[in-house]
């Protein structure tokens, strides 16, 4: 699946958001070094704090299917610039993903910017910062 495939997918699975408080639909497609895409939208709750974002819906999909090495994502929202992603799904994606894996930010009018993972979040926590004994 190329870059552009990719951010079509990020696009249509927005239809899929469950945002009935901040009317904000995001989509999230991710590919794998085995070629396999898991899509993710956000899912909001009443309670806001337990609401899931989705880039780390499709992150966690991949996971749960046994898929740890990736290799692209796209993130799409209805927004003026490409849709940056938030500090947690940040954090969540650097524990996962290389840091010169490319994630693509756009809008729903293919405004597109790349990153790479180290741009998105430098300098991040990982867990080589944990004692020895709790790796």
């Amino acid at each position: 699946m190329q870059k552009e495939q990719l951010i079509e997918e990020a696009i249509n699975i927005r239809n899929h958001a469950y945002t009935p408080y901040s009317k904000f639909p995001v989509g999230a497609a991710l590919r794998t070094k085995s070629g396999s895409v898991y899509l993710g939208c956000n899912i909001e709750n009443a309670a806001y704090p337990v609401s899931c974002c989705a880039e780390r819906v499709a992150i966690f999909k991949a996971i749960s299917e046994g898929e740890t090495e990736f290799d692209e994502m796209a993130v799409a929202a209805d927004t003026k610039r490409p849709v940056p992603p938030c500090g947690s799904c940040r954090q969540v994606m650097s524990e996962f993903f290389n840091q010169d894996m490319l994630i693509h930010t756009t809008n729903i009018d293919r405004l597109v910017k790349t990153f790479t993972m180290e741009e998105l979040l430098p300098f991040s926590f990982a867990p080589t910062d944990l004692p020895a004994d709790e790796q």
